[in-house]
């Protein structure tokens, strides 16, 4: 397009990948500018500030951000330690957005984006206005900001995945809302434990996030009678049900699986397969779960729903989008990324190429650009981020030119993620590939692949 070249870079979210995206923009000598609807830099890894991530600071710390903070006195921690979610924030998320300056502006909440003067509809002169992107800020007032570009880098936080297993809420189950979370609670609130103890939880989900709450709920069972968890899975119980194991490369992840599966084998935990929850019904305080094939099991009082997250897509509904419909991710890059193939360490590298729109200089970066699949690392963030600041530059060789260490195997957790399920819904552990760097070009598959 040709917009004025003096109009800044949208990128929305300052989370790791969308601070990283202004990183690299500022090395091209674009002007990014970072709209964030929460009060501070990495408001969703905030929340969950005591998960330990299963990926040293080596890996979620990125090149261009690092050059930045440099000059400021700014060490990178021990590369080989493991940061907290709250460390994340602390020690490197909110430095960076404190150098990015006033680039960065919190409470500013993107409520819609499209080309200047043109609905979706309109394609006279399209591609040659800028974007119009609409920001409700913090104290109601709205404005009009004009771009370039934009780089949405605002995850999937903001929408859990609902209990029903059709992907709608479950009948009842916005009428529940009191009785229902998509967080994995956390037992150290004494607000929180009280909820729980002695009393009778179902557990919807089948990933890390679901072994954490699993395996806490089993500790507080030792310590409560009449605690006890009634996991709810749609699929049945397999060998690779709890991951790894004694043989996963990450023994912290190896280890939350081995205490989900003691949680059942020990009475703590009480596993019911193949149910996919049509309903959510009252019976006096209590709620039950009916299947779609007409099972309802006996009562519970909590229900706690860990299905993942979805993107918000609600804003963008005068951009012209090319999704896949599966997946809710870009057409090019859906095929890469698809759950039932590929987990983090097969996943092919890829760059603003795959990430393109019909809309031109519109990316999805970061989890959002998963859509609803969640093998995401944030070492694929960062690169996709490097690409894309390349292409908007006009750099095209450099945003062909991805390369993209990933590990070789393992099963995607946390890996320095903030949107997996297992890192975000506030385990005490997050999941992550993490096995022997392999650098790969792109159109190059892993050695893993296939």
């Amino acid at each position: 397009m040709n917009a004025p070249d003096h109009l800044p870079v949208i990128v929305i979210g300052a989370g790791p990948v969308g601070l990283a995206a202004a990183a690299h923009l500022v090395a091209r000598g674009l002007e990014p500018l970072v709209l964030e609807s929460g009060p501070s830099a990495g408001t969703a890894v905030r929340e969950w500030a005591r998960v330990r991530l299963f990926s040293p600071w080596s890996e979620v710390t990125d090149p261009a951000a690092e050059k930045l903070l440099a000059p400021t006195g700014w060490t990178r921690p021990d590369g080989t330690t493991y940061p907290t979610g709250g460390d994340w924030a602390e020690r490197y998320l909110q430095p960076l957005a404190h150098v990015l300056g006033d680039r960065v502006r919190y409470g500013a909440t993107v409520t819609g984006v499209a080309r200047a003067g043109r609905d979706r509809i309109v394609d006279a002169d399209r591609d040659e206005q800028p974007f119009a992107v609409h920001v409700r800020r913090s104290d109601g007032r709205e404005e009009r900001i004009t771009a370039r570009a934009v780089i949405d880098a605002s995850g999937t936080w903001s929408i859990p995945g609902p209990l029903g297993a059709d992907g709608l809420p479950a009948l009842g189950e916005k009428a529940a809302a009191d009785r229902v979370s998509y967080r994995v609670p956390d037992l150290t609130d004494p607000a929180v434990r009280t909820r729980y103890a002695g009393r009778r939880t179902a557990v919807v989900g089948s990933g890390a996030s679901a072994f954490t709450a699993l395996a806490q709920l089993a500790d507080l069972a030792r310590e409560e009678p009449g605690t006890h968890t009634v996991w709810i899975l749609r699929r049945g119980i397999g060998a690779d049900t709890y991951g790894g194991g004694e043989a996963d490369q990450l023994p912290a992840r190896g280890a939350l699986g081995l205490r989900a599966k003691a949680a059942v084998e020990r009475g703590h935990a009480t596993a019911v397969t193949g149910f996919r929850t049509q309903a959510v019904e009252r019976d006096g305080d209590r709620l039950a779960l009916v299947a779609e094939d007409g099972r309802r099991l006996d009562p519970v009082d909590e229900i706690i729903v860990l299905t993942g997250f979805r993107p918000d897509l609600s804003f963008l509904s005068e951009i012209r989008l090319g999704l896949d419909e599966r997946l809710q991710a870009p057409a090019a890059l859906a095929p890469l990324i698809d759950p039932n193939l590929h987990s983090c360490g097969t996943v092919y590298p890829h760059g603003a190429r795959e990430l393109s729109h019909p809309e031109p200089d519109i990316y999805l970066a970061g989890m959002k650009s998963y859509g609803r699949a969640p093998t995401f690392l944030a070492l694929t963030g960062y690169e996709q981020v490097r690409s894309v600041a390349a292409a908007i530059a006009g750099d095209r060789e450099a945003a062909e030119r991805v390369e993209l260490t990933l590990p070789e195997t393992g099963v995607c957790g946390g890996a320095g993620l903030y949107d997996e399920p297992a890192a975000a819904q506030g385990a005490d552990t997050a999941g992550s590939c993490c096995g022997t760097p392999t650098t790969l070009q792109i159109g190059t598959a892993p050695p893993s692949a296939n």
